[in-house]
């Protein structure tokens, strides 16, 4: 391999010659040789925006001339363009700031600027040009709120809503086939299956609501607040400026936050956001699970459903089916649970006017973002759009429910519809034959009080 030599504050650096990145960047390749695990694409491509709105601001305030400007942005276009793929990505086991990533950006664009320019007397530096008005403490993170905001708008929240409107629809198809209820797992009264895929579906409303909410709180931007929040070497406006500038590029309502004190030491905006998206996991996990349980069988168990057989669930049992989407979207839950873990010790860290932990934080809340809307993708179109109803099952288990006697209550009280229920059950016979042979209720009277499909919304009963 060919190298180069490259100069920082601390010497001269040996460099691969075919990359653009500099003296830092290779400082923090040799010096965290830690995991396999790279600074995620997004981060980088959110700092690609943010240099470029940089860059456009500070020619705006007249603190960059048009030149640097235009080759800057370049670069950052060519970055989004995935032009310069191979030169960024250090380990996200860093420094706590993510400087070392700051500056491999830095480093990247402005060799690339320089090869744009091809001029010796208008060299771009990557600190004093690139990094103008900006310092890692706020660059880092107002690269984890854009990357955030990007992947819940463009990414979880449309994975979501496609999910919502299959289940929807399954809900209106379903909305008069009554089915047994079940409570601790026990049978229980009465309801359609329609009502019950309808829980799900406002589950995943309210999940898109607070996800919603969560968004507000990130679209506020640090940048501007340079080292410490003071906003020192910054051109005075530069924070209100490049958060327009952001906000053009990316075409999302961000702006900059109203005290970069907060912002650059506190990540109390991403945990809550990060938040959302547990909420998310378990309402999944609780979906998936009912799916699974409510499509076991299918002979031998509840069999209420059918899932599609979308590969052999066996090695050795031919024709086996297994909810393979369910235990899919259970796992990724399983890890978005453990990384909410993570997401909420590394904001709790850090010290004065700085959190040490974001590279970390950014890397776990991505995986999340990512797993989630993947994973709701996959199950829509995997699973939930193949369900099916298995109405003469369905009908079978209901018609032989003893919790169906709760319809008496209203007619012959708690204690006497609990002595038909229960003698049914030591007898093995129906709950008119129980209630007749009780002389309790005549087969005229029981007819007419237990109506199912009246048992699944409520109703005024006038005792005489």
């Amino acid at each position: 391999m060919e190298y180069r030599i490259e100069k920082d504050s601390l010497g001269e650096v040996k460099v691969p010659a075919d990359k653009l990145y500099g003296a830092q960047s290779q400082r923090s390749i040799d010096n965290f040789p830690i995991g396999i695990e790279k600074m995620p694409k997004e981060v980088i491509e959110a700092f690609a925006v943010l240099k470029k709105a940089a860059a456009l601001a500070n020619n705006k305030l007249g603190v960059l001339d048009d030149v640097r400007m235009k080759a800057i942005t370049q670069a950052a276009d060519e970055t989004l363009e995935g032009k310069l793929d191979g030169n960024f990505g250090l380990a996200v086991w860093q420094t706590g700031s993510g400087t070392q990533s700051n500056m491999n950006v830095n480093e990247v664009f402005a060799n690339r600027a320089n090869q744009i320019l091809n001029d010796a007397d208008n060299k771009v530096h990557p600190n004093n040009h690139v990094n103008k008005s900006q310092s890692s403490n706020d660059t880092f993170p107002t690269a984890m709120h854009i990357t955030a905001v990007l992947l819940l708008e463009d990414s979880v929240l449309p994975a979501l809503r496609e999910f919502k409107n299959t289940l929807a629809k399954k809900s209106a198809q379903y909305m008069d086939l009554v089915k047994t209820g079940r409570t601790h797992l026990q049978d229980a009264t009465p309801l359609t299956l329609g009502q019950e895929i309808s829980g799900w579906v406002r589950m995943l409303e309210r999940c898109e609501e607070m996800i919603l909410s969560s968004l507000e709180y990130l679209r506020d931007l640090g940048l501007g607040g340079t080292a410490t929040g003071t906003g020192l070497n910054a051109a005075v406006g530069f924070d209100v400026e490049v958060a327009a500038q952001i906000a053009g590029i990316t075409g999302k309502n961000f702006k900059t936050a109203p005290n970069k004190f907060h912002s650059l030491t506190s990540k109390d905006e991403l945990v809550f956001a990060h938040g959302a998206l547990k909420a998310l996991a378990a309402d999944l996990l609780k979906i998936v699970n009912d799916i699974r349980w409510l499509a076991a069988g299918p002979r031998c168990s509840l069999g209420e459903l059918t899932i599609p057989a979308n590969e052999p669930g066996s090695s050795i049992m031919p024709g086996k089916i297994n909810p393979t989407q369910c235990e899919a979207v259970s796992m990724v839950v399983a890890q978005v649970m453990g990384n909410d873990v993570t997401v909420g010790f590394a904001a709790s860290q850090g010290n004065f006017e700085l959190n040490v932990y974001m590279p970390v934080l950014i890397f776990n809340f991505i995986q999340s973002a990512r797993l989630l809307a993947d994973c709701m993708k996959a199950f829509n179109e995997k699973c939930a759009a193949g369900l099916e109803a298995n109405e003469a099952r369905i009908n079978d288990l209901v018609s032989n429910s003893l919790m169906n006697v709760t319809a008496l209550n209203p007619y012959i009280g708690y204690d006497k519809s609990a002595e038909i229920a229960k003698k049914a059950h030591k007898d093995g016979s129906t709950l008119k034959a129980a209630a007749m042979a009780l002389g309790y209720l005549s087969e005229e009277e029981f007819e007419k009080y237990m109506d199912l499909k009246s048992m699944c919304a409520p109703k005024t009963v006038k005792v005489k």
